[in-house]
């Protein structure tokens, strides 16, 4: 069984809707893979609304038991041969935020244990590439570098077998994308937990990172010399605008140029304590755009591939409040589909309608 169906009082805030919610209208009141807050169950109440599938597995990354099961105190046991893709994700940024909390004690970086929570999502990834454009939706604020480290990890990892990497070097690449930033296990915490835009002062120091990254991992042997030169360099940019060393060119690892690319779209689609997230169509439209130069494009044209893969018929929210469906994608133009508006059904090549662009994907 792959998700739960529960009567609406079941539900508690952080569940994670596993199909649409209907009323009495042909759009869904709530899409599928929300994550549910406690204003959007009084929503779901409001339009008595009986029951809902959700995922097996909280926002948090535990399980959910609905307290009928707890009333019977029968917890559910989770198989891990039983758990689905977004299970494990979440399970693995559980188990990633308590490696972090060990590295800020000062706890040497166990790259057996994170190579165990990250190498299954790898192995499951193939069925479940459309899971690779909607990972910004499962995680909160104040889980965002936990979430993100995973993230990056697997999309690298994504980008890498695209690419044709053997398979121990698209392992190493995913265990730096996933480490790339345990450096800020060194930041300040209040600097982390920060909900304002950072001073050039906090900046800077956030900027020391790789640096810390790399010292935290340059004397394990588990991990190729060629990982930790992409974990140092991975905030690099062809143009030597990057940082920490204003490297260019063919001095950056090739590694570092994939983490570089899943780093930056990571974290533009996600949200996070001071900045919003970007639908994968605008963040991808950005790198392009006002990001020229900076990156390589080998593993740009790889996200890009993937959202033609998965989004044709996908349901969206325009820059201008409409809603609508993605009808068809062409290899020129990814980040500018042709959709269909939901209301008056006027088909709009956004191509053409440049001051448009895809705020959400529902």
């Amino acid at each position: 069984m792959l998700a739960l169906r529960i009567h609406i009082n079941e539900l508690q805030e952080g569940c994670i809707l596993a199909e649409d919610v209907f009323s009495k209208t042909n759009r869904p009141i709530i899409s599928k893979q929300t994550v549910l807050t406690v204003q959007l169950i009084d929503v779901l109440k409001a339009f008595l609304i009986k029951d809902v599938e959700v995922e097996k597995t909280l926002i948090s990354g535990t399980p959910f038991i609905p307290s009928e099961a707890v009333s019977g105190n029968e917890a559910p046991v989770q198989n891990m041969g039983d758990l689905t893709f977004l299970d494990l994700f979440l399970k693995g940024k559980q188990d990633h935020k308590k490696e972090f909390v060990s590295w800020q004690s000062g706890i040497p970086v166990d790259i057996a244990a994170i190579r165990s929570l990250l190498m299954p999502l790898i192995d499951k990834i193939e069925g479940n590439t459309a899971y690779l454009f909607r990972l910004h939706k499962y995680h909160n604020q104040e889980d965002y570098l936990y979430h993100h480290s995973l993230a990056v990890g697997i999309l690298s990892a994504y980008i890498a077998k695209r690419l044709n990497y053997s398979k121990g070097d698209i392992a190493q690449i995913a265990l730096a994308g996933c480490l790339a930033d345990c450096g800020m296990a060194k930041i300040s915490n209040s600097i982390l937990m920060k909900k304002t835009t950072l001073t050039l002062g906090e900046y800077e120091e956030v900027k020391s990172h790789p640096i810390n990254s790399y010292q935290m991992v340059k004397e394990n042997r588990l991990l190729k010399q060629e990982a930790k030169v992409a974990i140092l360099q991975h905030h690099e940019r062809l143009d030597g605008s990057g940082y920490p060393f204003g490297d260019k060119g063919v001095k950056i690892h090739p590694f570092a140029n994939i983490i570089a690319v899943a780093d930056t779209y990571q974290a533009m689609t996600s949200e996070r304590l001071y900045k919003p997230s970007m639908s994968p169509f605008k963040a991808l439209e950005i790198i392009n755009e006002d990001h020229f130069g900076k990156f390589d494009v080998a593993p740009l044209k790889v996200i890009k591939s993937g959202i033609m893969n998965f989004s044709t018929g996908s349901k969206v929210r325009l820059s201008d409040g409409e809603e609508a469906e993605i009808l068809f994608i062409s290899d020129k133009d990814p980040t500018r589909p042709i959709v269909k508006l939901s209301n008056s059904d006027k088909i709009l090549p956004l191509e053409e309608y440049r001051q448009l662009y895809i705020e959400e994907v529902l």
